[in-house]
């Protein structure tokens, strides 16, 4: 959850992103209780959350985002914390590796489209 700077129609407005990409809108009365919603949002998302699942593996060489888990975390904070921080460093690296390897402009529609589904998804983690 964070301030949706962006969106001028109305005040106090925060945006919500979930993790399968959706965005919604909610108005707050006022600024504190805008950003108070903001933090207990965030704060409950950090507490609960859990790396996700490797993709799955098929026999086709094709980009799938990773499954997200459906039950929350038993790990303490601290080990959160540490696995968040371990899958933003392999989420960098991989995005650096892959802006690396660009295909081919004359390559194939498939390549092209895979190459941006995975840039999209790798930006956005």
């Amino acid at each position: 959850a964070e301030r949706a700077s962006k969106y001028t129609k109305r005040p106090n407005v925060f945006r919500l992103q979930t993790a399968d990409w959706r965005v919604f809108l909610f108005q707050a009365p006022t600024p504190e209780e805008m950003f108070s919603w903001i933090s207990r949002i965030n704060l409950v998302a950090a507490l609960f959350s859990s790396p996700p699942f490797p993709a799955a593996v098929g026999s086709q060489h094709r980009f799938v985002r990773p499954i997200l888990p459906a039950a929350p975390s038993r790990s303490p904070p601290e080990e959160q914390h540490r696995s968040h921080e371990a899958w933003m460093e392999r989420v960098a690296d991989e995005l650096f590796e892959h802006q690396r390897n660009l295909p081919e402009k004359r390559g194939r529609a498939r390549d092209l489209d895979e190459y941006r589904l995975k840039k999209e998804y790798l930006l956005y983690e």
